[in-house]
């Protein structure tokens, strides 16, 4: 065989991927001027689209190998030859790391099951990704030391380069300046270093723009990030400045739609970002970034990295069972894992593709920082020794066609992965009152959430939604997840017959929770979920246009309540 068939087999995976993060590039520095726009809708469709964006270039980089490379491609000895090719050809590349997954995923489309080994594929990264300069700076640096934190401020926040004028930037100055001396009210004393350091891409979801940042003042970090919202006229204004670690990571959550972030070299801004999120696994990063595949990499090899060292086994998690899923979860490791059933029992009346049909209208749909995040993975082989028995023996009963046994490997053949979290009902057992009052107030608040996204949840009983390590409320069961337009609202008695997709409010305090504490706060708090009045305006409001996008940071921080000031 001529020794640059491997060399041409690397460089056309390669140009598959340069093709679609240049796409993906060009998508999300086109948030900017949809921003400045007010284009919502256009945001939404291009996050939308940006999503299945990898998995079409995959696709386009299999036939191109299949064409091309027809008589040879299919050799499996070839393959480590392919991968040293491509390893070479990521000497002073940008994105390696992102790279090395699209190879990945190519190859596993091309190679059987038993070849997913290192030398045939990344199993580990081969490319180191620290300290890559692009023509860009990652961050800009300024120094108030020298130019003073007012001075300081008005440059940061012009830097970003905006087409829209600011409404009020001294006002918005004046803003910081008094939220960052009540956050430190001693004050604090520069060092010889002291500086703002602050990514370069603003980070854009929905109708916001976020500034991410870090102040450095001798050997201390302080992490920072502030919202930039557009009014009606199209100026623009600082909305808060969020400064607390727990506020901090709420934006960053997987519960939200993902970011729209021009970077050159993603892996700068990620190693920025563990500075700023210092508990959050660059797994995560890369996926709030939008760079799911590479996300999924990352937590597969940290999974790995786990198991190597650790002895605990899968076992099924805290809380119901589900009539749809079979989960479970290993205690030292914070996710759980999901199979679908291969049947389900009444009154459960859904099927395989309707299960994984939901899963992806979550993953397309803007999340409202209520709906969980997952990864999605076919064919993970993990040892078989490592699984209590009682979940083998589940998986053999409930869902046979989704596993395999292979010599001392459990291969799952379609799994959904995602954060671990306390299921509301377990949470709420034997809690205090007012910790119990807290999470009612934040679970209708969910459910109202949810409802302004265009989402009726379906089944809204506690065993359904989890409690976040931030002690947010969150729903994760999708099975009967539906657009919150399908549904008719109606009141008690019907004067008719009942309709499948029928819903009477009034009857909600009795289904969700039995009579106690806990029901009695959620309808003290949030007596309007019980009422079709409400349900059908919010129905209104949406098919008017108007799809809510909660914020996520706490009301009393904006700066419009906080320091409400005489215009």
């Amino acid at each position: 065989m001529e020794p640059t068939v491997p060399r041409e087999i690397a460089r056309a995976i390669l140009d598959g991927f340069d093709k679609h993060y240049r796409l993906f590039r060009e998508s999300s520095a086109r948030a900017k001027y949809r921003f400045v726009r007010g284009d919502w809708a256009g945001m939404r469709e291009a996050s939308v689209a940006r999503i299945g964006m990898y998995d079409r270039r995959v696709v386009e980089a299999v036939e191109v190998l299949h064409t091309r490379f027809a008589d040879v491609v299919g050799d499996e000895a070839l393959w480590p030859e392919i991968k040293t090719a491509y390893i070479a050809l990521l000497y002073e590349h940008l994105q390696p790391g992102c790279a090395e997954t699209f190879y990945n995923s190519v190859a596993c489309r091309v190679l059987d099951r038993r070849y997913y080994r290192n030398e045939y594929i990344f199993r580990r990264a081969a490319v180191s990704t620290e300290h890559l300069a692009g023509e860009e700076p990652t961050y800009r640096c300024y120094y108030p030391s020298r130019d003073g934190l007012r001075t300081t401020l008005h440059e940061m926040l012009r830097g970003f380069g905006l087409a829209s004028p600011f409404q009020d930037l001294e006002r918005d100055v004046r803003r910081i300046l008094r939220a960052l001396r009540a956050h430190f009210p001693a004050g604090w004393r520069p060092h010889d270093n002291f500086q703002l350091q602050v990514l370069s891409s603003l980070f854009f979801r929905n109708r916001v723009a976020y500034a991410v940042g870090r102040a450095i003042n001798g050997a201390d970090e302080y992490p920072f990030v502030a919202p930039l919202l557009r009014a009606d006229d199209g100026s623009v204004y600082v909305d808060a400045l969020l400064l607390k670690p727990e506020n901090i990571g709420r934006v960053f959550s997987l519960a939200r739609s993902y970011f729209m972030v021009d970077m050159e070299v993603p892996a700068a801004y990620v190693a920025f970002l563990q500075s700023v999120l210092p508990t959050k696994p660059r797994a995560e990063l890369y996926t709030v970034l939008g760079l799911q595949k590479q996300g999924k990499t990352l937590f597969f090899r940290d999974l790995v990295e786990h198991m190597r060292h650790s002895t605990d086994r899968f076992a099924p998690p805290a809380g119901t069972p589900g009539m749809v899923m079979t989960v479970f979860t290993m205690p030292s490791f914070p996710y759980v894992f999901k199979v679908i059933r291969d049947w389900f029992e009444p009154p459960k009346d859904t099927d395989r593709r309707s299960v994984e049909e939901k899963y992806l209208l979550v993953k397309h749909h803007d999340r409202a920082g209520r709906l969980a995040d997952t990864l999605e993975y076919s064919s993970v082989a993990l040892p078989l020794a490592r699984f209590e028995p009682g979940v083998v023996a589940e998986l053999e009963r409930v869902a046979p066609s989704q596993i395999e046994i292979d010599d001392e490997q459990l291969v799952l053949r379609h799994v959904y992965i995602e954060r671990r979290m306390t299921p509301l009902d377990v949470y709420v057992q034997g809690a205090p009152e007012p910790t119990v009052r807290a999470v009612m107030d934040d679970y209708g608040a969910a459910i109202e959430e949810l409802a302004s996204a265009n989402i009726f949840a379906g089944d809204l009983l506690p065993k359904n939604f989890g409690v976040t390590r931030y002690g947010r409320v969150v729903f994760y069961d999708y099975d009967e997840i539906v657009p919150l337009t399908e549904c008719e609202f109606r009141r008690l008695p019907a004067v008719s017959g009942v309709g499948p997709n029928d819903i009477f409010p009034e009857e909600l305090p009795q289904f969700l929770l039995p009579r106690g504490k806990a029901r009695d706060a959620l309808m003290e708090l949030h007596p309007r979920l019980a009422d079709p009045a409400f349900w059908v305006a919010t129905q209104e409001r949406i098919k008017r246009g108007f799809v809510d996008d909660p914020l996520p940071y706490p009301q009393e921080i904006r700066f419009e309540v906080r320091f409400a000031e005489a215009s």
